[in-house]
């Protein structure tokens, strides 16, 4: 996402994926040297722990929502081979290498299955939620090497029947479709992340989203957000499992969550920590909050600093100065604990490795932005396509790439007449805007009057994308008046109206952020904006009406949306989302009209006529905290009407 990476798109194109496969481990083809009459036995071993592997993930049944679907999906198509295997293992004769090599591949397979499987049932709901695009590219990873596999199947050689070879021909067009297809992401759930981790958005503490978040992710009760401390702790545990950006973006939540159940902020950073290898309770003092490490020396907030943060990882605040001085009293406090307990601290075992990889990074990103100015055309598409993907990474790239000097150059690249470059550029500026500081850098570069340009006239992956980005930038209040003022808007109402599902989304999203303007509800308005909602309202399956509500709930605050809005059809709308809707539809339903009525007491007498008061009743005892105290307004200015 968005607050994490949102370049969808690299998951929706089969060349995409496979640079996103090839940049992982790839499937080893090492030929088998194996003697004859072994042959048989290690067939038989490999085909059982197959079937073994794909009827143990069958009886994992409790996923991550954020995954839910994936994972049973994932485990629907991977149940389709076990005839498969049961074919193999009923062949009596010594299979050829080509037959055991392939069973190999497909095994390596099958377990990398499992262990995504695995961290979709037991890990961290809050990481996999903030990094959820980075797991469907797992998926999809998966579905492209298992196609890898399958299509080389040796039939012939291990004699399958037609109706088995059917079957795993039919797999394969599965996992084709799976690897370019886009599913609709909860909009909802990544605007509440993004608006969470921003530094500058208001709502960044509203106890209403904050509420919202933890439905949606599961952590409501004490012993929720107990098993998810655990899981956050081993994951922070791993070797260089977590950037220190999404640590602490993890970290904060959670306070969030704890402080809304009244549960004490004593998280991960501050519950005493013990050493595996001799059980010691570390004092949570000694600990640095990033690492979650003893302190040895200022690396760590170094490269927090280093990625553009201004605040105290611990605190929040933000501080006066980036000046580090040693604390020559703590360290020897440390050493004196050690050397009392007995305890050796632990040596940095890859800090050379880790420079050496650093430099690394630092050189092929030069390469590629020295590349943004070929002459060659095919080095150019190369190069922002590769940085599109190093951008989408992690936080570190982004920096990393900003620093470099390739913003100006991506910003040159938008108004390039190549629809391909065009795209990779505009989607690279999207994932690099993730960052806070790259968003100003952007914007000032002077990007958005390209971006509009795209979002008007691109190819549709690059106008879902300029339409991510504007969203992305919008975060910033100068931008929101910026965009605003270069006619983004019409754009967007555009996009919103003729769209695919995913372009509708994006620009939702993108007018919702806009219409916390004043100024841009007018534009918003003057474009046109009321029907493609109000269309959004009357077709469920597209699965936007809160999204819409909620656009909506901005827009009549402003004179002309109330006049534009509150037609009686509407009233009949609302008042029956109010009645039948999901809890979050008669939330956003009773606020749209409680904004409504406070302004003309004409809209409460046609909800009257509707049968409204019943169902607010109900809600006042049934709905959510915030449906409650709308209800409750709404009744209290339905006898204020009848009085008068």
């Amino acid at each position: 996402m968005v607050v994490m990476d949102l370049d969808e798109e690299a998951t929706r194109e089969g060349e995409n994926i496979e640079e996103v496969v090839n940049a992982e481990e790839s499937i080893d083809d090492e030929a088998i040297d194996i003697h004859e009459e072994e042959v048989g036995d290690v067939k038989d071993d490999l085909v059982g722990e197959i079937i073994t592997t794909i009827e143990f993930v069958d009886q994992i049944s409790d996923y991550r929502r954020t995954q839910q679907k994936e994972c049973f999906n994932l485990v629907r198509r991977l149940k389709i081979l076990i005839p498969f295997m049961d074919e193999i293992r009923g062949f009596e004769f010594p299979s050829p290498e080509s037959c055991m090599r392939f069973l190999n591949r497909l095994r390596k397979v099958i377990l990398a299955a499992r262990k995504l499987l695995e961290t979709c049932n037991n890990g961290s709901k809050i990481f996999l939620a903030l990094d959820s695009e980075l797991i469907m590219t797992r998926f999809h990873s998966i579905y492209e090497k298992l196609n890898r596999v399958l299509v080389k199947t040796p039939f012939d050689e291990l004699r399958i029947s037609d109706e088995v070879k059917d079957e795993v021909g039919s797999l394969c067009k599965q996992l084709k479709k799976a690897r370019r297809r886009t599913d609709t992401q909860d909009i909802e759930l990544a605007v509440d992340m993004m608006v969470m981790f921003s530094k500058t958005d208001p709502r960044n503490s509203d106890s209403a989203i904050i509420e919202r978040l933890a439905k949606k992710l599961e952590l409501q009760t004490i012993e929720d957000l107990k098993t998810e401390t655990i899981a956050i702790k081993a994951l922070v545990q791993e070797k260089g499992g977590l950037s220190v950006e999404t640590k602490q973006h993890i970290i904060e939540l959670l306070n969030k969550f704890k402080k809304l159940q009244g549960v004490e902020a004593t998280d991960v950073l501050y519950e005493p920590v013990i050493n595996k290898s001799t059980s010691l309770i570390l004092p949570h003092e000694f600990l640095c909050p990033i690492t979650l490490e003893i302190m040895q020396d200022p690396e760590g907030i170094q490269k927090w600093f280093d990625a553009g943060h201004k605040t105290c990882p611990k605190t929040g605040q933000t501080l006066d100065h980036l000046s580090l001085a040693p604390n020559y009293a703590l360290k020897n406090i440390i050493l004196q604990w050690c050397e009392k307990n007995n305890f050796k601290i632990p040596e940095k075992e890859t800090s050379l490795h880790s420079e050496n990889d650093s430099e690394e990074q630092k050189d092929e990103v030069s390469l590629l932005v020295e590349a943004l100015s070929s002459s060659q055309l095919e080095e150019q598409r190369a190069s922002v396509k590769q940085m599109r993907l190093l951008a989408k990474e992690n936080p570190e790239n982004r920096v990393l790439i900003a620093n470099a000097g390739a913003i100006p150059l991506l910003v040159q690249l938008l108004s390039y007449p190549d629809s391909g470059i065009q795209e990779n550029a505009v989607t690279t500026l999207l994932n690099l805007s993730i960052d806070e500081t790259n968003k100003k850098l952007i914007s000032d570069e002077g990007a958005i009057p390209d971006i509009i340009e795209i979002l008007q006239n691109g190819t549709r992956e690059a106008r879902e994308n300029s339409a991510a980005a504007l969203f992305s930038l919008s975060m910033l209040d100068e931008n929101k008046v910026t965009i605003g003022l270069s006619d983004g808007i019409p754009p967007l109402v555009e996009l919103l109206q003729h769209g695919t599902s995913r372009g509708k989304k994006d620009a939702l999203t993108a007018l919702f952020n806009l219409s916390l303007n004043s100024a841009n509800k007018g534009r918003a308005i003057d474009a046109g904006i009321v029907q493609p909602l109000l269309q959004l309202l009357k077709d469920r399956n597209l699965g936007m009406i809160d999204e819409a509500l909620s656009i909506l709930l901005l827009l009549v605050s402003h004179p002309e949306g109330r006049q534009a809005i509150g037609q009686l059809s509407f009233i009949e709308t609302l008042v029956d989302f109010i009645r039948q809707g999901t809890p979050k539809n008669k939330e956003c339903a009773a606020s749209v009209l409680l904004e409504l009525g406070s302004n003309n007491s004409s809209f409460i007498l046609a909800a009257l006529q509707f049968g409204v008061y019943e169902y607010l009743v109900e809600i006042t005892s049934s709905g959510t905290n915030r449906a409650q105290r709308k209800a409750n307004a709404l009744i209290q200015l339905i006898s204020k009407s009848e009085q008068i």
